[in-house]
């Protein structure tokens, strides 16, 4: 039996657009973002895939992404579940800084380093964004530690693993179609989890946005085929 996962990333934010570091800072998307989510419900909706469950991030670019590609595909009754554990990855005390700019102050080898390396931390937020960060309702819940003040990929994966693990691999094992409208770095964990991928060679791989990316799986979860729509 082969199973079937579908990765979409969100559509382009209003902060993609200004060229700002975004992470967990909760961004909406932009014109060409809601264009990129319909046309990816479109393209889902022509290739006939039919979900039984979606999940997504508890940030608003990648819930109205999922919104748009199940409306757009006639599916908006599939059940949808929200988890931090998708969300971007945190770009620490990059967040909201242009990334130009940072680049010219730091230098754009420490900016790369920053931005696609697998296991170097960026900045990291101090105390007082990060307690503002803990109190928001989303998040105010979890314990403190659990917040992070800066992530880097490997991070990102740690803490989306046991998420994909416990729901969307279980789903998938029941032989479920799955959609995860999530964040570059999200999927890209995930997709290093799925794929095999080297700490090296994850560096090289990008997923666009509002392009499906499929998986078909064997029984293991192994990947038989991977496609953009």
């Amino acid at each position: 039996m082969t199973r079937k996962l579908v990765f979409v990333r969100h559509g382009q934010s209003q902060w993609n657009l200004a060229n700002q570091f975004t992470g967990w800072v909760d961004v909406d998307l932009s014109e060409k973002g809601i264009n990129e989510a319909i046309e990816a419900g479109e393209k889902i909706k022509k290739a006939k895939i039919e979900f039984d469950v979606a999940y997504t991030s508890v940030l608003k670019r990648a819930i109205k992404t999922m919104n748009y590609v199940l409306e757009y595909s006639d599916q908006l009754w599939v059940p949808v579940y929200k988890s931090w554990r998708l969300n971007e990855r945190h770009y620490g005390a990059l967040q909201g800084l242009n990334k130009k700019e940072t680049a010219e102050k730091y230098g754009d080898e420490q900016v790369h380093i920053w931005r696609r390396s697998y296991d170097t931390l960026p900045p990291l937020v101090d105390d007082n964004v990060h307690k503002e960060q803990t109190a928001q309702r989303r998040y105010k819940l979890l314990p403190s530690d659990l917040v992070p003040r800066g992530e880097n990929l490997k991070v990102t994966l740690e803490r989306c693993l046991p998420y994909y693990e416990d729901h969307i691999a279980k789903d998938l094992l029941e032989g479920k179609t799955v959609l995860v409208a999530a964040h570059g770095n999200s999927l890209r964990a995930m997709a290093k989890h799925l794929e095999k991928i080297s700490d090296e060679d994850i560096m090289d791989l990008e997923i666009p946005t509002g392009k499906p990316l499929v998986y078909e799986l064997d029984d293991n979860l192994n990947v038989l085929e991977k496609y953009y729509l």
